[in-house]
């Protein structure tokens, strides 16, 4: 039977222990990017493709999620009596963005336990999980994408992105079939972080799946892996070893801009690339930044610290 998929679960009950102190008191979900809080960044993502019930599986000191999307009348009343509509309106924008709930994880048993944790909300239909760490450019629909190949071939998808080979164990990987669509390959294996050298491919699953409720059935039943964990990834390598029961799995091949906030540098990577592009604050931002990377060698940085003047 097939559904129009309108529910996004997003993990979020994670520790962001890679940049504390900075989490020691928020979640690394609101680290801001530019000028909004990362994970406004995905659930705008899904809002795009379509799914407005949105479910966030969150954990302890993670009221700060709750509080962004939630209205703040005092503040809403002091920009409205300022005349400061813009700002006005922005703030409104992330309250009536979406229609977000929330469920806590409870025990940190892993990505596949948290996302077990939205059987309750999610019940009997296909569903799209999205990994906060992973921000994809709006310009590049790859959930849009995901979408429409699950409802073409009511199969389980994910999403995949060509790696160096030398990174290759770094990620989970897929073995993979093509199908009569370029950007479309059915899955036949995956591997969690394989020895170097050993992969199967270079094509790594980032966080971005749109998935059957069997996964839930199978997760129920999933003992712990590495780090006595419920690994996601176990689950999935199920449905695609049982396409009988399950749909089996596709992979969407994404060649489009991808930001990794999961990592300090790759964060700042991610600020300085969304900056150059916006066209409120790119032209700029874009003459300074190519001004101060002149300056740059690999031994130091410039006498002035890099102060703007």
């Amino acid at each position: 039977m097939a559904f129009t998929i309108t529910k996004a679960v997003i993990p979020a009950a994670g520790l962001g222990t890679r940049f504390l102190p900075a989490t020691k008191a928020m979640p690394k979900e609101m680290l801001p990017v530019v000028d909004k809080p990362a994970i406004q960044y995905v659930v705008e993502e899904a809002v795009a493709a379509g799914l407005t019930d949105v479910l966030m599986i969150t954990g302890r000191n993670k009221n700060a999620l709750e509080n962004h999307f939630d209205k703040v009348g005092e503040l809403e009343a002091i920009l409205r009596s300022k005349g400061e509509d813009e700002k006005l309106e922005k703030v409104k924008y992330s309250t009536d963005l979406a229609d977000v709930h929330y469920v806590r994880q409870g025990d940190p048993k892993g990505l596949g336990h948290a996302v077990l944790r939205a059987r309750m909300h999610v019940g009997h239909e296909p569903f799209a999980v999205l990994l906060g760490d992973d921000l994809i450019d709006e310009r590049d629909p790859l959930l849009t994408r995901m979408l429409e190949v699950q409802e073409q071939r009511n199969t389980s998808v994910v999403a995949l992105l060509e790696v160096d080979p030398a990174v290759a164990h770094l990620y989970g990987i897929a073995t993979v079939e093509p199908t009569d669509e370029p950007d479309v390959v059915r899955i036949t294996g995956l591997v969690e972080k394989p020895a170097r050298g050993a992969a199967p491919s270079n094509l790594a699953i980032i966080g971005r799946y749109v998935l059957r409720p069997e996964v839930f059935d199978i997760l129920d039943v999933t003992e712990p892996g590495k780090n006595g964990e419920i690994q996601l990834t176990d689950a999935l390598l199920v449905l695609a070893n049982e396409p009988e029961k399950t749909g089996g799995m596709h992979g969407v091949v994404f060649r489009g801009r991808r930001y990794d906030t999961g990592d300090r540098v790759e964060y700042l990577k991610a600020i300085v690339q969304l900056a150059s592009g916006r066209d409120d604050i790119g032209p700029e931002f874009r003459p300074w930044l190519r001004e101060f990377a002149a300056t740059l060698n690999d031994d130091a940085v410039p006498d002035d610290g890099g102060a703007a003047t």
